[in-house]
């Protein structure tokens, strides 16, 4: 499955840390950053974090959610978003549902080694749920940035 610029973004449930739940239904109205990483305390996945958190102001200025999704567990999102300070939701997709109606689940080489694992990549959605932005196979470096100037032209 993949997602387009101009569908219907898939709904989804998922636990947050802190113990809370986030899904798209509930955010109906706000413009969405749901970005897509392999996994906590990693250095690229820190560095996104952090650059996503440094820009909140920025983000939330747009009425616009950060929500950052991984298949590590609350208690794993707990840890890192205390280790960095961040001030943003953590979205545990643990049974992957979320990621593969994304299609961001996806068949990766390492040394020649095939494994599936989890594709940087970000989805801006607007207040009506249509994808308005698709990054994938992301790059850390200025990323951030892109999504913020995409986010001011909804």
């Amino acid at each position: 499955m993949t997602v387009e610029v101009g569908q219907q973004a898939p709904d989804f449930s998922m636990p947050t840390d802190g113990g809370g739940t986030v899904s798209l239904a509930a955010l109906k109205g706000r413009k969405v950053v749901l970005y897509f990483y392999p996994k906590d305390d990693t250095p690229g996945c820190t560095k996104e974090a952090c650059g996503f958190n440094d820009s909140l102001p920025d983000f939330s200025g747009l009425d616009a959610v950060v929500i950052g999704v991984s298949r590590d567990s609350v208690a794993r999102h707990d840890k890192f978003k205390g280790k960095y300070g961040l001030k943003f939701q953590l979205a545990s997709d643990e049974d992957g549902r979320t990621s593969e109606a994304y299609g961001t689940w996806v068949e990766k080489s390492l040394y020649g080694r095939k494994y599936m694992g989890m594709e940087r990549a970000t989805f801006l959605i607007d207040g009506q749920g249509v994808v308005r932005g698709v990054w994938r196979k992301v790059k850390v470096a200025g990323h951030v940035e892109a999504v913020l100037k995409a986010a001011q032209g909804l």
